[in-house]
């Protein structure tokens, strides 16, 4: 082969080697893309991760399945994507309490947030109302109060189980108000939900999104919301610092992570398109309708976000005395 020609063929081939991840890379996603949720099907985080799986899906070109590994607070489905492929086909929709409360309140946990994962997007920002079943003889937050001083230990309350926020905010509002009320777990917000609505617990720290429609229609009691300023889902319930708990807010996040070798120009194509979903006017309004406040950041900045939140959270924890083997 004269010589410029063989220069030429190996220059191409050098040129089709260095190209070859990127265009990879490019062509992502190459398969459907799926979303762990770390809790059973049916609770707020699954109904978040619902709303954006279909408009995700036409960002990316391939279908977008929402898949569950619930257990430990969201720690199960947290490790099974650690320990995933690292191709942005498996993705974690987690919240504050698998990415920065778990790490604080579990003395053994298989991941650690900021080593382990790749943060995609940031997709909200979620408040939480402190409900009660009707039965409870408690219209307002300083009812409530009132009714867990004069019969200590006789209130319970149920969460999504241990060290998630519907845990942690209800052991935050007791050392706040000086209380001692019985704390219930369960295995995801759902189950915890239903009991609730049946009577079998008494209280609980859920979500606005899925408490709003059943304190509208007069199934529940909304005391107070632990958000600073009120929420449009309920504009009639106070927060807790208007109910008199001064200082008292407590607001959650859902976000989207990857595993930690995840390739960049993959976490940017998938950071664009949750964000082209968030812009999208109709999901907006069903996420404002239903009490999430949008709010979106980019890999680099969610990343800088969760590592302001770990220490603020872990001090939350400290303060509580809530601790978990």
């Amino acid at each position: 082969m004269p010589l410029p020609t063989r220069r030429a063929v190996l220059a191409l081939a050098a040129t089709l080697a260095a190209a070859g991840p990127a265009a990879a890379q490019g062509t992502f996603p190459t398969k459907p893309v799926k979303i762990i949720v770390g809790f059973p099907a049916g609770g707020p985080l699954d109904a978040h991760a619902r709303l954006l799986a279909d408009r995700l899906s036409q960002n990316l070109g391939q279908p977008v399945i929402v898949d569950y590994k619930a257990g430990a607070g969201g720690t199960v489905g947290a490790d099974f994507v650690a320990k995933s492929d690292a191709d942005g086909h498996t993705l974690l929709m987690a919240n504050t309490g698998t990415m920065v409360i778990n790490p604080a309140i579990y003395t053994k946990i298989p991941y650690q947030t900021l080593r382990d994962f790749a943060p995609v997007a940031r997709t909200a920002m979620q408040p939480l109302a402190l409900v009660v079943h009707p039965a409870v003889p408690a219209n307002n937050l300083q009812e409530f109060i009132a009714l867990a001083k004069k019969n200590p230990g006789r209130l319970n309350y149920g969460s999504a189980g241990n060290g998630g926020i519907s845990h942690l905010v209800p052991e935050m509002f007791k050392q706040a108000t000086g209380t001692f009320i019985v704390h219930i777990p369960y295995k995801g917000s759902a189950p915890a939900f239903t009991d609730l609505m049946a009577g079998q617990v008494q209280a609980m720290a859920e979500s606005i999104p899925q408490a709003s429609q059943y304190v509208k229609a007069g199934k529940l009691r909304a005391l107070a919301v632990t958000s600073r300023e009120r929420n449009p889902a309920l504009p009639d319930t106070p927060t807790m610092i208007e109910a008199g708990l001064k200082g008292f807010e407590v607001v959650g996040f859902y976000g989207v992570l990857a595993p930690a070798a995840t390739p960049k120009p993959v976490l940017d194509r998938l950071s664009a398109a949750f964000k082209a979903a968030l812009d999208a006017p109709d999901v907006r309004t069903k996420m404002v309708t239903q009490g999430a406040d949008p709010a979106f950041l980019g890999a680099d900045d969610f990343k800088t976000f969760l590592a302001a939140e770990m220490p603020r959270w872990a001090k939350a924890v400290k303060d509580s005395g809530a601790r978990l083997d």
